[in-house]
């Protein structure tokens, strides 16, 4: 059975030192992913509208069981390895970049947007709980209960490229319909109420305040001068 191991590994993701293997598996994983808005708020409307601004590295937590009767490295030894973890590499100035695999399948697609099966992920260990709860008659711990919360890492040029992030490449017509503002048409076509100035300037508004249900406007590609 492939068992689960914690790799530390430099910004360029070649091994840092030996991979710490957990003797057994974790039952249970926690995944956790979050997205952060903006409100912007439109008179005359009872909610603001949302505003994507940046989304949030995945989390994980994990349990990890050591018991000394199916390990050839010390409890005390092991927890102390994993605490490492999130100690400071005294050339990085900060702690080491953490590789997590286990078998081929894992985590799957669970972590990133590629919706590609991974075989581990790389991460920055945010906290790490060590207890105790064996222990032999010279009082040396025979078994723990390590808790590890783990935060995605990805680099600049790694996000970039995953995102393939695209924009309207041509000019569209909507309609104006009873109650609507250049912000929630700007919103609406641009997921941005700030660009509303984009559309007034192209279709060379003069009145901002009220639009006349019906009127056509053009709604240019962002990033295009009128």
């Amino acid at each position: 059975m492939k068992q689960l191991q914690l790799q530390a590994v430099g910004l360029d993701r070649k091994p840092v030192g030996e991979p710490i293997i957990v003797p057994f598996s974790p039952t249970e994983l926690s995944f956790a992913k979050g997205a952060n808005y903006a409100e912007i708020p439109i008179p005359g409307l009872e909610l603001p509208l949302l505003q994507f601004v940046r989304g949030e590295a995945e989390t994980v937590s994990l349990e990890l069981f050591l018991d000394a009767s199916a390990s050839t490295v010390p409890v005390t030894e092991l927890a102390r390895q994993l605490y490492k973890l999130a100690t400071i590499v005294p050339e990085r100035h900060c702690p080491p970049l953490v590789r997590v695999s286990w078998g081929s399948n894992f985590p799957g697609p669970s972590l990133g947007n590629s919706g590609q099966a991974e075989n581990g992920f790389t991460a920055v260990v945010l906290s790490v709980a060590r207890r105790f709860t064996l222990f032999a008659e010279d009082g040396t711990p025979l078994r723990a209960l390590v808790t590890l919360s783990l935060k995605q890492y990805m680099s600049l040029s790694d996000q970039v490229s995953a995102l393939n992030l695209q924009s309207p490449d041509h000019t569209r017509v909507h309609v104006v319909q009873e109650g609507e503002t250049l912000p929630l048409i700007a919103f609406d076509a641009y997921a941005d109420a700030a660009t509303w100035p984009l559309i007034a300037d192209h279709n060379r508004l003069t009145e901002l305040r009220d639009l006349t249900p019906g009127t056509r406007l053009e709604l240019p590609p962002l990033g295009v001068a009128p």
